[in-house]
């Protein structure tokens, strides 16, 4: 097989302080500065993520149906940033790009326009369908700051409370693993058999590909990318509490495998309530290994198909029988897709389709719009290979 691409050149980012708003232009812009301050965006920046966020709101509230508006900060090792991302279920833009041209704001916004916002952002993306609704994305780094990137990062996820609380209890997280070939431990005990069921995993011409158990799973040579979904059990402060340990065990720890990342995780959980954890591991040539306790959907999907991976019952935290990793190939071209239960599991491959091409959190704020409810908290993380 030939190689996919998962990294893309560009670094993973960390979300924190996540906070939705519907229906408060005023709020999001006080947020929104108070924010820009705090992390040292600078003041002229600053004004600049305020007028952004001041355009985007004021148009979901005179024109968009169920419109919501989500600021968070985006963390590397050096620097900070601010992210906004807008969400609606219509009525949607016939032509985008006519959208974002100046002069075309609609009447009783500010009338900088979508064109603005894009130029005043470091990073700007829209997705919108006639009606469906609209995803639209603006970074902003401080001046002189912004991380060198290639691409956008492999991996990205959004969270959201269940209606009346303010913290949610999923999360999500994700990790380079960039050990090599030549750091990589000499093979275990049970590596030829692990070996000889990744090469009947592999679909000769013409087969479907299917996902097996592995035995003795392997991180491969290369550097990998670890990522996790996490769904504390129930909802609120303490559900939150269970799912920042999880996040803090699997950033922090040196597991290789979903499996020893689960384990981790296990005995960090142990005296929170527990959750339903998923990890995979997303190599350089396309493989994918994956472990899952509990109820987290995960599948890989083109925009013609969906192939599910299996997670087996049990609480990460307190009841976790056996673990099993299976193993799959992410097509190229291809995502893969973890959420918790707070979204449906009914969406297709061509829910998605149009998609695809997007940055990750667009794309798991565009899952989010078609399956998510508000009867529980809710996540999703998406993890692309290059386009």
């Amino acid at each position: 097989m030939g190689q996919v691409n998962i990294i893309g050149g560009a670094p993973l980012l960390h979300c924190e302080d996540v906070a939705w708003f519907r229906d408060q232009p005023e709020a999001a812009r006080g947020a929104a500065a108070a924010l820009g301050r705090r992390i040292g965006l600078g003041e002229q920046r600053t004004a600049e993520l305020v007028l952004a966020v001041a355009e985007l709101a004021t148009n979901i509230t005179k024109h968009a149906v169920d419109g919501s508006l989500l600021l968070r900060v985006l963390r590397n090792d050096a620097v900070a940033g601010v992210e906004v991302l807008v969400v609606d279920s219509g009525p949607g833009m016939a032509d985008v790009p006519e959208s974002q041209r100046d002069g075309t704001s609609t009447a009783g916004t500010l009338g900088i326009g979508l064109g603005a916002v894009q130029r005043l952002a470091d990073n700007f993306d829209v997705h919108s369908q006639p009606g469906l609704g609209t995803v639209q994305l603006a970074r902003f780094w401080p001046r002189n700051l912004r991380p060198p990137m290639s691409g956008e990062p492999a991996v990205g996820g959004i969270t959201r409370p269940i209606s009346g609380e303010q913290v949610c209890g999923d999360a999500w997280a994700a990790r380079i693993d960039p050990s090599s070939a030549m750091t990589a431990a000499p093979p275990p005990e049970g590596h030829t058999q692990a070996a000889a069921e990744r090469s009947a995993a592999l679909p000769r011409p013409g087969e479907k590909r299917r996902s097996v158990p592995v035995r003795a799973a392997v991180a491969g040579p290369g550097q990998g990318v670890l990522v996790m979904s996490c769904d504390g059990l129930g909802h609120g402060p303490m559900a939150a509490l269970a799912s920042q340990a999880a996040v803090h065990a699997f950033r922090t720890g040196t597991a290789r495998t979903p499996e020893q990342a689960m384990e981790q995780v296990h005995r960090a959980l142990r005296g929170t309530r527990g959750a339903a954890v998923a990890v995979a591991r997303l190599e350089p040539d396309g493989r994918v290994l994956f472990c899952g306790i509990g109820n987290i959907t995960a599948a890989l999907v083109t925009t013609t198909t969906r192939a599910n991976l299996l997670s087996h019952p049990g609480i990460v935290g307190h009841q976790m029988h056996q673990l099993r990793t299976y193993e799959q190939h992410l097509p190229s071209h291809g995502a893969l897709v973890m959420h918790s239960d707070g979204l449906s599991d009914r969406w297709t491959a061509a829910d998605l389709a149009g998609l695809l091409h997007h940055p990750p959190a667009v794309i798991a704020a565009g899952l989010l719009r078609q399956a998510g409810t508000r009867r529980d908290d809710a996540s999703a993380v998406i993890a692309k290979a290059a386009w």
